[in-house]
């Protein structure tokens, strides 16, 4: 998989079928519509293509600020490849982007993809106000020589609601984790470097690795969370806090982690750590011992749910 950052940049090795978009998440919906797109890709011998910003348009316009993102530029290419998109451009989205006319937008798609096809959503439009709509870039498909492909939306359950970013957005924030998982169709995760934290958690016997997580990155409700922790090729069971540990009068949100059965030091490796269920809300306590007491029943409480559940390959 190809990762370029400017559409000027991309050098597609043949005709493309391009979806655009912002893929925040690569969610079931985002999934959904690129499998379909992957798999016509290969019947009709053309470069699977996403074309998506950075950053986000809700950024750019004041509509979004703090912890905002579900996924890294860097993070969702990852999840693009391996859906099996060979080409992902990650285009800068300022407010010049903002004022380019849905016409000559589809002209830059021409020009540097080499456009075969487009596909969007039902809801999708791009360009000056959003005047390329579905409708639109229907008409500039039979002017111009490419085909639009409108897919349907994915719900998420019964209620015929459509997945979107902002609703899991909405789960995270409320603690939810695991309705965000399954409108997502994997585990929330946040990965960083392990930096040294105040060694509270090794003096009580419960060491936790401190991760230095992307400062944009959405982070779950503060509270206790049963996940795992990925190390390079290492899958471990993590009991991990998202808060600002109240016993200690702490201000700052952290995430810290827990690895069970594990006991190694692992200051300046990369971990990513995904979040499966809930166990609590953040809490504080009156003394070390009703904290120490709790822990070690959130991590038997951790290690009962993550052993009925398949490790991560």
């Amino acid at each position: 998989m190809q990762h370029v950052t400017e559409l000027e940049q991309a050098n597609p090795p043949g005709p493309t079928i391009v979806a655009v978009g912002m893929f925040d998440g690569v969610h079931r919906g985002h999934q959904h519509l690129l499998r379909r797109l992957v798999e016509r890709a290969r019947a009709e011998n053309l470069t699977p293509t996403v074309l998506t910003f950075f950053p986000h348009p809700d950024k750019v316009l004041g509509r979004a600020e703090g912890r905002y993102y579900l996924t890294s530029p860097e993070q969702r290419a990852a999840l693009l490849g391996a859906l099996g998109v060979e080409l992902v451009v990650t285009h800068p989205f300022d407010d010049s982007v903002r004022q380019i006319r849905a016409a000559d937008f589809v002209d830059r798609l021409l020009t540097h993809l080499n456009l075969r096809e487009l596909w969007v959503g039902q809801d999708f439009a791009l360009g000056y106000r959003r005047e390329g709509n579905v409708a639109f870039l229907r008409e500039q498909g039979a002017q111009k020589g490419f085909v639009l492909e409108a897919i349907d939306l994915v719900t998420n359950d019964d209620t015929g609601v459509i997945i979107n970013s902002s609703a899991i957005r909405a789960a995270l924030a409320a603690g939810d984790v695991e309705r965000a998982n399954f409108w997502l169709g994997r585990p929330y995760s946040v990965e960083g470097e392990v930096v040294p934290g105040d060694g509270r958690g090794k003096s009580i016997g419960f060491a936790t690795a401190n991760l230095d997580v992307w400062d944009e990155q959405m982070l779950p409700a503060n509270g206790v969370y049963a996940g795992w922790a990925r190390l390079g090729g290492e899958v471990h069971m993590a009991v991990s806090n998202v808060g600002v540990r109240p016993t200690f009068e702490g201000h700052t949100v952290r995430v810290e982690a827990h690895l069970l059965d594990f006991d190694r030091s692992i200051y300046g490796e990369t971990m990513a750590l995904s979040f499966v269920a809930r166990l609590r809300d953040e809490m504080r306590f009156e003394g070390i011992d009703a904290l120490v007491a709790q822990i070690r029943r959130d991590a038997e409480r951790g290690r009962a749910l993550l052993s009925s559940l398949p490790r991560p390959e």
